[in-house]
């Protein structure tokens, strides 16, 4: 049972405090929170679950703003982490977007969202599709009239229809005129090089991604063509689990719209797409780099939007760096990042230069790791593919698209 939610700003401001239960939290646990964070240096890999003197802390940071929930009594921490989750979603798409100004100009909209997500520290309604039924997405023209008639409030006078409905995430009169279900594959592959350029780890992280724009109630059956591979699988509450645990199919009825069907992950993977091979040299206050960037297997499909990032050490006073590909840029706060896009076939990008060291400095002892980004469309490189996808309990027949898409997640090179 969660106690109170907070959402704090990327300067650590209180922008929004929830109080769930009749058990107050005091503010005073956000300063305590954030002189920890502060203490770790790199917020983003903040721990999720935090253990306080007085209570235990739940975090997750988007787009600069920290979902954070508080409870001093026992309960799975999972439940809390996915329902911060939720929360962030919900407000991302009813926003527009997560910033520190949004939240403040639709304070209102916020507020009433999690009074109908969260009941007495529980989590009560989540689906996007119920939430609008009950409380309008804000706009000009209730922005207009809430300056006008001086009701902020955009909550219905009436209750979703789902509500009287068998599955609460559709409503049972939903009309189209034309029927279509769309499927992404869209995979985020995490990979660890280490200086002597083994591949220490490879896995993939990947989602399931429906929009559905089907009337009535539909029944669809999704079925996969390798789905032994799939590991850590994670359902959307519309999927039914006896189907998949006895043949690996996936049986549900599908919210109206978009929303993440499953995740699952594909581990031990044995080799990237691409390859980044950096050399560092040091002496006499110097240091020379060396980048190299590369394809090492072809995945049949264009390589984009291939990025390589990395923060220069404290030690670094000024560097000096070219490419013959692509542009390189220096940030203020000592991040060099590396643009490269696509990889010409006449030569192979590559980046080079010096770093001047701070004096009395003979030797760099502290050595930058490479953040990479690429993007591939139309192939999942887990070899995860979808075999087929049965639609009924529909008045005509409709269109079905299926699209992939792997880019770079957490992928690191060492030096």
């Amino acid at each position: 049972m969660l106690q109170c939610i907070f959402l704090l700003s990327d300067s650590g401001e209180v922008m929004l405090e929830k109080q769930l239960t009749g058990h107050r939290v005091d503010r005073s646990i956000c300063d305590w929170f954030w002189e920890h964070a502060i203490s770790q240096g790199d917020s983003s890999k903040l721990q999720s679950v935090i253990a306080t003197p007085t209570h235990y802390l739940f975090q997750i940071l988007r787009e600069g703003i920290t979902f954070l929930a508080c409870t001093q009594v026992e309960m799975q921490p999972l439940m809390a982490i996915e329902f911060l989750c939720r929360v962030a979603d919900v407000l991302s798409d009813y926003l527009g977007g997560l910033n520190e100004d949004l939240i403040k100009d639709n304070f209102v909209i916020v507020y009433e969202l999690l009074d109908e997500m969260i009941d007495n520290g529980f989590p009560l309604t989540t689906e996007p599709n119920i939430l609008r039924e009950m409380i309008a997405p804000p706009n000009l023209v209730s922005k207009v009239l809430s300056v006008v008639t001086g009701n902020s409030s955009n909550m219905s006078d009436t209750l979703p229809g789902a509500t009287a409905s068998c599955v609460p995430w559709r409503t049972a009169d939903t009309k189209y005129t034309n029927n279509e279900v769309y499927v992404d594959l869209v995979e985020e592959m995490d990979a660890i090089i280490n200086r002597d350029g083994v591949l220490v780890k490879c896995e993939i992280y990947g989602e399931v991604q429906v929009n559905s724009h089907l009337s009535g109630l539909p029944d669809l059956t999704l079925s996969f063509a390798n789905p032994s591979i799939l590991d850590d699988i994670r359902f959307h509450p519309c999927v039914r689990y006896r189907p998949w645990e006895s043949h690996q199919v996936l049986s549900f009825v599908p919210p109206d719209g978009q929303f993440k069907l499953m995740s699952y992950r594909v581990r031990k993977l044995k080799s990237t797409p691409i390859y980044v091979k950096p050399q560092l040299t040091s002496d006499a206050g110097t240091c020379r780099i060396s980048l190299l960037v590369g394809i090492r297997n072809d995945p049949g499909k264009m390589i984009d939007s291939i990025t390589v990032q990395f923060q220069l050490p404290p030690c670094i006073l000024s560097a000096d760096l070219s490419s013959n590909h692509g542009t390189v840029n220096i940030l203020s706060n000592k991040k060099c990042s590396w643009s490269i896009g696509r990889i010409p076939k006449d030569k192979t990008p590559s980046m080079s230069g010096t770093f001047v060291l701070e004096t009395g400095l003979e030797r760099l002892h502290v050595f930058p790791t490479f953040q990479v980004g690429f993007r591939i469309m139309g192939i999942a490189l887990s070899g995860v593919k979808i075999d087929k996808l049965d639609l009924k309990n529909l008045p005509n027949r409709p269109y079905k698209g299926f699209r992939a898409l792997t880019r770079a997640g957490d992928f690191e090179v060492r030096s």
